[in-house]
């Protein structure tokens, strides 16, 4: 059985950037603190605590004073910033420049809005670190959507301005600008009050059509990520579109030997969020299940 990982899987420049900044700054110290899972996926976090990185909410970050906090690649909304001040706390920023970027623009197009009675709109999860930055910029004026029942939130005889959470299905940020503009000319309002912004990262988006791709050329797929990851769940739905015989684990230890009866090939990929290294492990122990299971 030949086993192969997908080489466009793993990290995105942002997570990658995020865990290089936490594993310098714990060369030269013992202990670090990280507003939130550096990344969604439970092996990685793990393997960064026991080299002294300390996963911490935002309550107990109140309680912090005159120490090093991380901030990861998702970003944060401006309160924490102020809070950092105020408790005399060293920010690491590895917050990804095109979230950075996304915040800038948001916030730019908030004040905007504000003089033409206009409302944000965020197509991402609700909870989402990234979408908390997001709509930190808007004074959490935001209003948050996922699916069409989210939009009765939207007045559609007022303006609109639709931004994307960076890690967002594009076909499914497409749907959501179709809906808006037909409930638009339901209210009887013009397409000329509707902003639509693509904001979704390109280097996410492109993993798309690579992924189709490598669906199709083996009889199964192994997709690795943590259950938390938002990127995972929308990339693992467009390999189960493709190949029915695609299966969601978040580390070796999930596999069933029943998912490889008869495979000749079997592809392994991952979220911007997997690291290389449980791609692999993963890759090792399929190997061991391929020369046990007939094909």
């Amino acid at each position: 059985m030949n086993v192969s990982i997908d080489k466009n899987s793993g990290y995105c420049f942002g997570v990658e950037y995020a865990i290089q900044m936490a594993e310098d700054e714990l060369g030269n110290s013992a202990e670090l603190y990280c507003l939130g899972d550096i990344v969604h996926n439970r092996m990685e976090v793990e393997r960064l605590h026991q080299q002294g990185l300390r996963v911490i909410d935002r309550e107990q970050l109140g309680a912090l004073h005159d120490c090093k906090v991380l901030i990861r690649a998702h970003g944060e909304p401006p309160e924490t910033y102020e809070l950092a001040l105020r408790n005399n706390l060293t920010l690491i920023d590895a917050s990804c420049p095109v979230v950075l970027k996304l915040q800038n623009r948001v916030k730019h197009a908030f004040d905007a809005s504000q003089r033409q009675d206009g409302q944000i709109v965020i197509y991402g999860q609700p909870g989402h670190a990234e979408v908390a930055g997001l709509t930190g910029q808007t004074g959490n004026r935001a209003i948050i959507v996922m699916n069409e029942a989210d939009l009765d939130q939207v007045d559609f005889t007022r303006p609109v301005t639709l931004f994307s959470q960076t890690t967002k299905s594009t076909a499914g940020f497409y749907h959501m600008k179709q809906l808006i503009e037909e409930r638009i000319a339901a209210a009887g309002g013009t397409v000329e009050s509707f902003d639509a912004n693509d904001s979704i990262c390109r280097q996410v988006s492109n993993r798309e059509p690579q992924l189709r791709k490598f669906a199709v050329e083996h009889d199964v797929i192994v997709f690795v990520s943590g259950r938390k990851s938002s990127n995972g769940k929308a990339l693992f739905s467009v390999v189960n579109q493709t190949n029915p015989r695609s299966y969601f684990v978040e580390n070796e230890q999930e596999l069933s030997e029943a998912w490889f009866e008869g495979a000749q090939s079997v592809g392994i990929c991952g979220a911007t969020s997997t690291p290389m290294w449980l791609m692999q492990r993963v890759a090792d122990r399929i190997q061991e299940i391929g020369a046990a299971v007939p094909a």
